[in-house]
């Protein structure tokens, strides 16, 4: 008997968008430690206007992101997601086509805005802030015959409905057998994280930073304190008894951590050029991280993968232009030692 692969081994389910960045010097940043999940503030001068001397523009949204993320490591990846009848949304379907990423799953949406965002970028260190408005995402409908032929699902921050879509995939996925990877939105955390738990149970792969960690944990039923909740191990912990049996976990410069169940990993960044625009970061690591994961990697060359791929991004502005190839992967990786923690 013969098998025919499968079209797909992934597909990434989430949004799309155009993003336009705006490089400054002018924000100052402001320590703000005593708020747990927001530790650093950016201010500007109000009624001020301030001078761009260039602008970028690249196709953004993380399921884009991470379907770019995973051709690039030479993986059949989708990305299910919505576009406006409009001229962005032209332009990103010619944008995938450039990165070789299929289209059939970018679904034109009538008299609906492609989503966009606006990005202001840091010259001093490469941080920034995201103004985005959602629209065509936010109609987001899940059709279950476009999941039959996939191995993976990598599910992203959803929008609209989003609690309809998340147990809708969760019941094609027992349907249909595909293994899923998570990444949850903050907003989805806050608006109603007893359905993202639901997901965490099912989640053969969850990825995550570390703020969306702490305010998944803070709604648990456990008992925890300031200092565990600070803790990444705890955390890790904490989510593995939610039901996550491999997290991939970051948080921004310091790093970030791996666990499968039995061991967690940590690894601080590594860049190969200098900093430009964070823009894409976690996003970059989540599909480095995952595409080890789908090869059949250790965890702790899981989190080398993902550490590569975002050290790499941050050198250029948005989420795509600095991905690496498979190639460019295996050169750096074996440059990157994950310190084994427990």
């Amino acid at each position: 008997m013969f098998f025919r692969k499968k079209p797909y081994e992934v597909i990434c389910v989430g949004s799309v968008s155009k993003d336009i960045f705006f490089p400054t010097d002018e924000g100052v940043i402001i320590e703000t430690p005593e708020d747990i999940v927001s530790k650093e503030k950016i201010a500007f001068e109000l009624g001020g206007k301030y001078r761009v001397e260039d602008r970028y523009e690249a196709v953004g949204g993380v399921a884009a992101n991470v379907a770019h993320g995973l051709t690039r490591l030479g993986h059949r990846a989708g990305c299910y997601s919505k576009r406006g009848c409009d001229e962005i949304g032209k332009w990103i379907v010619n944008e995938f086509k450039r990165e070789k990423v299929p289209t059939e799953l970018l679904f034109a949406e009538k008299h609906a805005k492609t989503d966009l965002s606006a990005i202001i970028v840091l010259a001093q260190n490469g941080e920034r802030i995201i103004f985005h408005n959602r629209d065509a995402n936010e109609r987001l409908e899940i059709i279950d015959e476009k999941f039959t032929n996939t191995e993976w699902i990598f599910l992203s921050a959803l929008n609209g409905d989003w609690q309809k879509n998340l147990r809708a995939m969760l019941a094609l996925k027992e349907r249909y057998g595909f293994s899923l990877a998570f990444n949850p939105g903050q907003h989805n955390i806050k608006e109603d994280a007893g359905c993202v738990l639901e997901a965490v149970a099912e989640t053969d792969i969850l990825l995550l930073n570390k703020d969306e960690a702490i305010e998944l944990v803070l709604l648990t039923a456990e008992r925890h304190s300031r200092e565990q909740l600070d803790d990444e191990i705890f955390l890790l912990q904490a989510l593995s008894r939610a039901g996550a049996k491999r997290i991939g976990m970051t948080d921004g410069k310091r790093g970030a951590w791996g666990f499968d169940g039995t061991g967690c990993w940590f690894c601080p960044i590594h860049t190969v050029r200098s900093v430009v625009d964070s823009t894409g970061a976690g996003d970059a690591f989540r599909s480095g991280f995952f595409a080890a994961c789908l090869e059949g990697r250790s965890s702790a060359l899981a989190l080398s993968y993902g550490i590569a791929n975002s050290g790499s991004v941050i050198g250029a502005y948005g989420a795509i232009a600095g991905l690496l190839s498979k190639d460019e992967m295996t050169s750096i990786v074996g440059k990157i030692t994950p310190e084994r923690l427990q």
